[in-house]
């Protein structure tokens, strides 16, 4: 193990942790103001990945094919949650998972009906294509851009929960729903706000790693189970846990893949030692989720300790 390829890993952990908090932020945030359960998220993620490599194949624009992803999950949000999510705020959560569950199914045919089912693959600009030098390590561009946007959506988030009314309405429906309707909130508004901006996020995240692999149907889920262990670590409602967490089971995934294989070559044949070693590691995180819980039942950071 050598410190460069440590530093890349770790920028590696970092660059999947903003991806996993671009989903996860907004899913805790539709989970903490509605009290929803929204296994449809994933299927946003792959929403926006697909609007915007095929955006970016018209136009020829990966700028405007980012922007429609986000964009275009968003107005599927609304969408879904006039149509669908309205109707279940006063249920509860096994009708919640049912019903998102059939939304999964829904959103995975219309996607391959509309765009087709082969994968899509979305190029990554050629400004962004090289790799800049970072002290001993050589990394690339876009995957720096990642981690940059990632902090940015971060402050932006926080300010727009902590310095905005609309963020004050938010944190008020956090706390007490039925206070903030009886001083003349709009309540259905600003649950499909709350809604639409979780689904640009999750759309974000989808445009973003669609340069990274390929667009396909049934690419959300994966992500949509690493974000349910990003909020359960870092608290449920909390952006600053969303993060937290985030970072927390990206670099530990990451660290985990690639080093434990090398662990176990100490005293294992290599072809056991890669085996162990990776069964080990997709573990790794739900182990560090028993740790926490174990230590902090409501996570790291709730949103209302």
């Amino acid at each position: 193990m050598t410190l460069p390829l440590a530093l890349e890993q770790l920028l590696n952990g970092i660059q999947f942790g903003v991806m996993l908090f671009l989903m996860a932020s907004g899913l805790t945030l539709i989970f903490g103001v509605m009290g929803l359960i929204n296994l449809a998220h994933g299927s946003l993620y792959m929403v926006g990945a697909f609007v915007c490599a095929y955006v970016t194949g018209i136009t020829g624009s990966f700028w405007l094919g980012l922007v429609a992803g986000a964009i275009g999950a968003a107005m599927m949000g609304v969408i879904v949650e006039m149509l669908v999510i309205r109707r279940l705020y006063q249920r509860d959560h096994l009708d919640q998972v049912l019903a998102t569950f059939a939304l999964i199914l829904i959103l995975s045919e219309g996607t391959a009906w509309v765009f087709g089912s082969q994968p899509l693959w979305l190029d990554i600009p050629s400004v962004l294509k090289g790799s800049i030098e970072l002290g001993s390590v050589i990394y690339p561009v876009y995957r720096i851009l990642i981690i940059i946007v990632g902090f940015l959506v971060a402050v932006g988030l926080y300010l727009l929960i902590s310095r905005t009314r609309i963020g004050m309405r938010i944190r008020a429906g956090e706390n007490d729903r039925e206070m903030i309707g009886a001083l003349g909130v709009n309540i259905s508004a600003l649950y499909t706000f709350v809604f639409a901006v979780g689904a640009a996020l999750a759309g974000l995240a989808g445009a973003l790693v669609g340069a990274l692999q390929s667009v396909e149907v049934g690419m959300g889920e994966p992500v949509l189970i690493l974000a349910f262990v990003v909020i359960v670590i870092g608290g449920i409602g909390s952006i600053k846990g969303a993060l937290i967490g985030a970072m927390l089971v990206g670099i530990v995934d990451t660290l985990g893949r690639v080093f434990l294989p090398s662990v176990f070559q100490w005293f294992m044949e290599p072809s056991a030692a890669a085996s162990m070693g990776s069964a080990l590691a997709s573990i790794l995180i739900y182990l560090l989720m028993a740790i926490v819980l174990a230590i902090k039942p409501k996570g790291l950071f709730p949103a209302n300790a």
